[in-house]
């Protein structure tokens, strides 16, 4: 009873820590650190525990399931160390902040949830809890409270909303083709062959939505470079280091037990897993912001699992070394972003800015911070032998070259593979760059004006916040030189990915893996030489500063998302709009339907012919496409005969421009509809005010949910949490 225990924990003590206000910040930041030093405790007895599954029947419906085993039980004991260390460091950068309480309310709450996502033995508690550690974590975002906060929470929630329905429908598709959602169920369904292998894709691909957009993948990533910059540090390292654990954690699910050796969905996922590790080192690179480019990178190191993860697939039984790889990259990362994002709170709670070119200088002469930003940086990078990420690309480095070796071999193509090495080893090199870039600017440039001020600031950690940025560092130099004390981890976790351990030792520092490494390390160098030093940077008249050149139209939130969620209501309103335009007549109701019913009658009764299976058909389509395009073709000889010479006053735009396009059209289309098929019951409305007035009205109200949604949230997370508490007492 010790997982249920562990997960309601945080979450019963939550209101508590909220009312402590009036005890002082001491009292409520001890209470809060001694509640997660209690649940790390508990983690720790279930990490030495053997494997063990527990189930609530019944509760919503078809249960909660839990289980406790060696990759379940690591990443506890994962990140419950992470909220703790992040925990230690809040109290100093939380010391002005009006909202403490709110932030460690829903911390609390965070912390249950996600450990109920690690814990959980089937799909359906998975998205149980991983909604609520989604709403939940939304607070996060949003703790700030300025424009681009609220922004960015809009864009955070859109994404775990809509992820969430979207991987609720593949649930739905799952239990019906396969009759269960737990793990193993799964894949002895599979196994056995049930359910339609096309409608099962679908569901697979509806699924594994949700689980990408919280991990950020390609093309679901945008919320991770806007919500991390304006979240508080701390919870930054959560969401970066954790929360995207989870996301994972649902790949994992989906390719061990749903698509194991699948090599469509592996090739696929393979592709969306390159697109991710390629761009997120590139938009780091252009980024100007500290905690904006830890953002990116963390794309772009959530592209090298995945990258991992389809190796492992398209390698079916023989791809336990990229799985290897994948389980060690996500325990190295979880470490690494706690490690920097720490260090990035420690510069923003002394200067409150994360501009590189108003932050540049500030870590001169701070030996301590040099330490552990330089021992992040390096285990980022994967710079052998200190840099921990090296063991654990190595692996998925050597996973790859395994699959093009093995296409050789069986005759297959191998050239898009070679190609995504290649770009692997670009992506690590872009890794490279843009931490040097990070490093020389922080710890080794000077401030134009501020320097003398950076300097005197001997005071900028308290000495709890040292300890956590101790903590935080302490193990990467250590997993970077002796790899084999992380194989354990990778050893432990084979079950869950259903692989079998390695039966020989790893050789970390092999020759092919130290030339990869070079040669990653070769292109970083050339990259930040060439391109960031001479591109994107400039000469002003205090000295160089640098510069944001990407694009701001290659934004996919500005550019596509947003675009397309502001119309949609407002385009959905239109056919509904011209239906409901039309007379209700007995023609309508009637005689067309009897019309179409003898029709359909008469045809199913003739004799198969010719007739009836080629020239019939035919003649539909040709006839439905002369009915689509009559209203152009009407156009077209209007404008060419009845007013080719006749002048028209330029109208007067009414609304936005893009409701006047829209609405002048349909306006002529309704007037031609008026002057042929509805010339005795005419359609009298104006579109173009129509639209304009649905546009308006969905801006209010899109405006106002805006307004109301951090109440609505706290709302549905204490009702949800309410619910869970008492059914879980009623057992």
């Amino acid at each position: 009873m010790l997982i249920p225990v562990l997960i309601l924990l945080p979450v019963c003590m939550a209101p508590f820590v909220f009312c402590l206000r009036s005890s002082g910040p001491r009292l409520r930041w001890g209470t809060f650190l001694g509640v997660v030093l209690a649940v790390l405790l508990g983690c720790v007895r279930l990490y030495f525990t053997d494997s063990f599954s527990l189930d609530f029947p019944g509760i919503m419906g078809l249960g909660l399931h839990f289980r406790n085993d060696g990759f379940r039980s690591l990443y506890a004991l994962l990140a419950s160390f992470m909220w703790l260390i992040s925990g230690m460091l809040s109290p100093q950068y939380f010391h002005h902040d009006h909202h403490q309480g709110r932030y460690l309310f829903f911390n609390l709450l965070t912390l249950g949830a996600t450990l109920g996502v690690f814990f959980s033995d089937d799909l359906y508690t998975t998205l149980v809890f991983f909604e609520i550690m989604s709403l939940a974590s939304y607070v996060w975002v949003v703790q700030e409270e300025e424009p681009a906060a609220m922004r960015a929470g809009q864009t955070y929630l859109a994404v775990a909303v809509i992820g969430g329905l979207t991987t609720l429908m593949g649930l739905f598709l799952l239990y019906r083709e396969l009759g269960t959602l737990s793990f193993d169920g799964l894949l002895a369904a599979r196994r056995q062959g049930l359910g339609s292998s096309g409608t099962i894709t679908a569901a697979t691909w509806l699924t594994l939505f949700g689980f990408a957009a919280k991990a950020g993948l390609f093309p679901l990533h945008i919320w991770l470079p806007k919500a991390h910059p304006v979240a508080p540090a701390p919870a930054s390292a959560l969401l970066s280091g954790m929360l995207t654990k989870t996301g994972i954690f649902g790949l994992i699910v989906i390719c061990s037990r749903l698509m194991p050796g699948d090599h469509a969905f592996g090739r696929m996922l393979l592709i969306l897993g390159s697109i991710t590790m390629f761009l997120g080192a590139l938009l780091a690179l252009f980024s100007v912001n500290l905690k904006r480019t830890l953002a990116c990178s963390s794309v772009s190191q959530i592209g090298f699992i995945t990258v991992g993860l389809a190796t492992a697939v398209l390698l079916g039984h023989h791809g336990t070394l990229a799985a290897y790889g994948s389980i060690l990259h996500m325990v190295n990362h979880s470490l690494i972003k706690l490690c920097l994002f720490l260090s990035a709170g420690c510069v923003f709670m002394n200067l409150e800015e994360l501009d590189l070119n108003r932050i540049r200088g500030f870590g001169r002469r701070k030996p301590f911070l040099h330490a552990v930003f330089l021992c992040g940086g390096l285990a980022l990078a994967c710079i052998p032998p200190f840099g921990s990420g090296y063991n654990s690309k190595s692996l998925l480095h050597e996973g790859l070259l395994e699959y093009i070796a093995h296409s050789r071999e069986t005759g297959g193509s191998w050239m898009a593979y070679k190609a995504i090495e290649i770009l692997f080893l670009i992506s690590g090199g872009l890794t490279i760059a843009y931490m040097i870039k990070l490093y020389v600017c922080i710890f080794h440039e000077k401030n134009p004006s501020r320097q003398t001020e950076f300097d005197q600031m001997t005071g900028y950690a308290s000495p709890l916040s040292r300890i956590a940025l101790a903590a935080s560092c302490i193990m990467l130099p250590l997993f970077g030189l002796m790899g084999s004390l992380m194989t354990p981890f990778a050893v432990r976790s084979m079950p869950f990915f259903g692989f079998h351990p390695l039966t020989h030792p790893i050789f970390y520092f092999s020759l092919e893996n130290l030339k990869g490494a070079m040669e990653s390390l070769v292109i970083g160098l050339a990259v930040y030489f060439l391109i960031v030093r001479r591109f994107l940077m400039r000469k002003t008249a205090s000295g160089t500063e640098y510069v944001n050149r990407w694009p701001a139209w290659l934004d996919l939130e500005n550019s596509v998302y947003r675009p397309v969620l502001h119309w949609l209501p407002t385009l959905l309103s239109v056919p509904d709009r011209l239906i409901m335009g039309y007379a209700d007549s007995a023609l309508i109701r009637q005689y067309i339907p009897r019309f179409v019913s003898a029709v359909v009658s008469f045809v199913a009764s003739l004799p198969e012919s010719r007739l009836i299976k080629d020239w019939i058909p035919r003649a539909c389509m040709y006839i439905t496409r002369f009915l689509v395009e009559l209203p152009e073709i009407v156009v077209y000889f209007s404008r060419r005969t009845i007013f080719h010479f006749r002048k028209t006053r330029k109208p007067v735009p009414v609304g936005t421009r893009v409701t006047y396009a829209l609405g002048t059209g349909l306006n002529r289309i309704v007037r031609i509809l008026n002057r042929t098929l509805l010339i005795h019951r005419p359609l009298r409305e104006d579109y173009e005010y129509v639209l304009d007035a649905s546009h308006e009205e969905a801006h209010r109200e899109v405006e106002e949910i805006g307004h109301s949604v951090s109440y609505g949230l706290l709302l549905l997370v204490l009702g949800l949490a309410a619910v869970i508490l008492i059914l879980l007492l009623q057992q």
